[in-house]
Formats: C-alpha cells, sequence, structure tokens
C-alpha cells in the first residue's frame, strides 16, 4: 500500500493533486474541513468538489478535520506511518483580507497546522517527501520596488533588468510589507526549509503565483481568475482594485503544478524552495484577462476602477521558474493565460 496524504484535499490544489495521484496508484487520505466555506461564504463552498473526487477515485478516504488540530492529526499518521509515502500539504487560510481581520486563526492554521504536519511526518514517515504549497507573497511587497514602466494595458519591467523574464528565488525576503498572510505563509516556508536543511527530510516549497483550474471555488477575497470569470459571466461586471487594473499575474494551471510536485517526488531534495507560476508562457494583467472573457464569451464587461490597491498586492509579478527546470528538465508546461481562461468559461456556462 503507497498512500498520499493530502491537506486542502477539496480545495483546487489538493483535488488536482488527488486525482493525479491516484491515476498513478496511490490511494488518498484526504485532509479537509472546508474552511473555506467559513472564510468565504458560499461562493468559497467547497463540498462539490468532496462530492466529485469521491465518486472519481475509488480509494479515497476523507478525513474532516482541522490541521491545527495535533492530536487528530496524530492519529491518522500513527495509523498509517511508513505507508504515508508523500505529504502534500495544500491547505491553508488563502486570503490578504480575512487575515487582517483575523489574524490568530490565519497564523494558526498557516502557521501553526504547517509545523504540525512537518513534526508528525518526522515521527512517522521520515523518508517521504513532504510537498508546501507556499506563495510569491513570501516576497512581500518587493516586486514593487522593481523598476516598472507603465503600458497600455499592463505594467512591465524594464527590459534591461536581471528579473525580466522572472522573478527567481534570490529576490529577498526582508524590509517589505507582507500582509498578514504574507507573513504566516513566510513562517511556513522557512519552517519547512528548517526540517529540510536541518532534520533532513525531502521538502519542497513551491513559492506560487496565481493557481487555477475546473476545481477552484473562486471567490471575491480569493481565486483571481475563477472568480474573475465567474463575476463578468455572471453579472456582466467587474471591480479592478488598485493599479488602474495593470497589475500583471503569472497564472498556472493546476495540472502543470501538480505534475512539478510529481517530478519532485520521484527525484527529491532537502529543503529546496521553486518560484512556481505560469512565468512568460501565461500571464495577463486584469484589464487583459477581462479582454479574454469578452473576446471568448463574446460579451461586454462593465469595469469599475478603484484606486486604492489591496497592501501587499504586487504591481508586478512574473515566476522564473528556471531553477525547477534545471532541477527537473522533463516537466513540461501545457497551459497558456487563454486556455486556462477558456476552460474556465466553457466550465462555467455548463
Amino acid at each position: 500500500m503507497k498512500i498520499a496524504l493530502i491537506t486542502g484535499s477539496c480545495g483546487l490544489v489538493g483535488s488536482e493533486s488527488a486525482l493525479f495521484f491516484a491515476k498513478k496508484g496511490f490511494e488518498i487520505i484526504g485532509i479537509d474541513n472546508n474552511a473555506r466555506k467559513k472564510f468565504f461564504g458560499k461562493d468559497g463552498d467547497i463540498s462539490w468538489v468532496k462530492k466529485k473526487i469521491k465518486n472519481q477515485i475509488k480509494k479515497y478516504k476523507h478525513f474532516d478535520i482541522d490541521i491545527k488540530n495535533y492530536a487528530s492529526l496524530k492519529k491518522i499518521f500513527n495509523k498509517y506511518k511508513s505507508k504515508i509515502k508523500i505529504i502534500i500539504h495544500a491547505a491553508a487560510q488563502p486570503s490578504h483580507d480575512w487575515a487582517k481581520d483575523k489574524p490568530f486563526i490565519d497564523f494558526d492554521v498557516n502557521a501553526k497546522g504547517t509545523l504540525n504536519l512537518l513534526e508528525l511526518t518526522r515521527l512517522n514517515c521520515p523518508n517521504s517527501p513532504f510537498i508546501f504549497m507556499s506563495t510569491n507573497k513570501v516576497y512581500g511587497d518587493n516586486p514593487n520596488f522593481l523598476p516598472l514602466v507603465e503600458k497600455k494595458f499592463r505594467w512591465e519591467i524594464k527590459s534591461k533588468h536581471k528579473f525580466k523574464s522572472g522573478v527567481d528565488e534570490s529576490m529577498s525576503l526582508d524590509n517589505c510589507t507582507h500582509s498578514f498572510f504574507g507573513v504566516s505563509k513566510t513562517y511556513a516556508d522557512l519552517i519547512v526549509q528548517e526540517y529540510g536543511k536541518n532534520i533532513k527530510l525531502k521538502t519542497a516549497c513551491f513559492r506560487a503565483g496565481c493557481i487555477t483550474g475546473p476545481n477552484h471555488s473562486g471567490a471575491k477575497l480569493h481565486g483571481f481568475l475563477s472568480y474573475l470569470v465567474k463575476s463578468s459571466l455572471k453579472n456582466k461586471k467587474y471591480i479592478l482594485i488598485g493599479y488602474k487594473g495593470k497589475q500583471v499575474r503569472d497564472n498556472i494551471h493546476s495540472h502543470d503544478l501538480v505534475s512539478c510536485f510529481w517530478e519532485f517526488y520521484k527525484k527529491p531534495r532537502y529543503g529546496e524552495v521553486y518560484n512556481t507560476g505560469g512565468g512568460r508562457y501565461s500571464n495577463c494583467s486584469v484589464i487583459e484577462a477581462l479582454k479574454i472573457v469578452e473576446k471568448i464569451a463574446k460579451i461586454k464587461i462593465n469595469k469599475k476602477v478603484v484606486s486604492k490597491n489591496r497592501v501587499g498586492d504586487h504591481i508586478w509579478y512574473i515566476s522564473s521558474m528556471k531553477k525547477f527546470k534545471n532541477h527537473y528538465p522533463k516537466w513540461k508546461q501545457k497551459y497558456s493565460t487563454f486556455k486556462i481562461i477558456n476552460e474556465l468559461v466553457n466550465n462555467y456556462k455548463k
């Protein structure tokens, strides 16, 4: 028996991971208490994803528990021990805005929850790779101090800058504004590295940009492209928050991201960090995303621009995946931003 233990198993990355690793012959232990519904209301409810993966994966066991609860997690790890061959930690409180109002809960979920899982991995299955779904928000607003140029529909970095092809892992995490969410995820990122470098667990932090895919329950406070498509098609309007709507995001499809996990599983390393996103292959500004939706859906979207930006929000961020590609040259990216949005539009219409 080989088990993939996945936290946040009904979220975007967790559900994609469950389906992917089940096809590879793993039994799946899913841990998810649908906290997104509490965080974001009806839009964040992922109970429909739970039903979907239960129907599609025969060997799926679901545990409706909170990762903050060490005792509950301990029972699962103690039962399965070394049969757990990989841990994919995708559970999180993922919203900047929500974290600001509930900082204790945010830190407990993102920081303490991660520490709980690391320690239980060390005690029960220390040879199993531990994959942590980190975020580019560990860099705080440092990307906003890059030399940027305003274009007609987007911000861009100056053409001769070293990050022209994307931000790499050398960017500093210090002396910047992170947002409360960014701080809790930075702690988690660093403690995952420490368990890798110090205790020699096979860990990797995947510092993602914007992730999306068919199982995304996009909400106003989280889920950029998913919510943009949903709001645009349902209401024919969208609010652009800060930076004239020209802020740039790179977008990685959940399948492309999880295929990164598979490469790491086959050849794990100790305490690695990887910037992970669409890169130059898949990126857009908010305005450009809306234009793509209009083109695909053949609609006109009413746009309202709010001048005040969100704290810690990036003006321009594109990931460099050079390091990951050097370590895992067989990995290939399949989804462009247009292909991602086209899938979201078609799924919403269904």
